[in-house]
């Protein structure tokens, strides 16, 4: 049976195999309802008041919760960050000691989840709006991912798996590429959450520089005398 597990807002995170798994997400109904309504009017189109009236409660309440509107916002993006960085934990480990693997199963969660939980994954662009001090908060969180995509990167260039000559700047490529697709992707279109995770797997590995076993060209046998 899967591991559960607490993320930092209290919420369950599936825990190893069960990371393509995709329940929605538990979240209060102040933040069910402020979420609704950032992704359709935006951060700064969405007063604190809509929020109340979508939610059935009074402005005290709900400052009485969250403080104020970006308090709201900072819930928010700590969810689907800590649950994005505890998805992409439980991908690796399910990778078990293969670089290949367990970047492949990184990229598949984490754009299993930029595609099945679009309206979270779409906060991303709303960040600006933090204050410093918060912004910093949600950097901390989400460097984690950064520094699990790099880490699995250089093992792979030290095993000769990967050829990169900037570990770093390949891991930002792969992570902006998945926070790209939001932008464009629709789940009323024809490509599945399951078929892009394949091709942004596919383009990942291209960029770390990897090459299958079956692609190389075979060694040319000397002929005996």
């Amino acid at each position: 049976m899967a591991r559960s597990a607490k993320n930092a807002t209290g919420s369950p995170v599936v825990g190893n195999l069960g990371w393509r798994r995709m329940d929605p997400p538990e979240l209060s109904p102040i933040l069910t309802h402020a979420l609704d309504a950032f992704y359709e009017n935006g951060f700064h189109g969405t007063s604190v008041r809509d929020i109340a009236q979508r939610v059935g409660v009074t402005i005290p309440s709900l400052y009485y919760h969250h403080g104020n509107k970006e308090g709201i916002l900072l819930a928010l993006l700590e969810y689907s960050t800590s649950d994005v960085l505890a998805r992409a934990h439980s991908a690796s480990a399910d990778g078990g000691d293969d670089p290949v693997q367990r970047l492949s199963n990184v990229i598949e969660a984490i754009v299993l989840r930029m595609t099945t939980r679009a309206r979270l994954a779409a906060l991303e662009g709303e960040v600006r709006y933090l204050s410093p001090d918060n912004r910093l908060r949600y950097r901390v969180v989400r460097k984690g991912i950064e520094d699990l995509v790099l880490e699995i990167i250089e093992d792979g260039n030290r095993r000769g798996l990967f050829y990169t000559s900037d570990p770093a700047e390949s891991t930002r490529a792969v992570l902006a590429m998945c926070q790209s697709i939001p932008r464009w992707y629709h789940a009323e279109g024809k490509l599945t959450p399951e078929l892009v995770a394949r091709k942004y797997v596919e383009i990942a590995l291209t960029t770390v520089g990897f090459v299958s076993a079956a692609a190389k060209p075979r060694k040319a046998h000397s002929a005996r005398a």
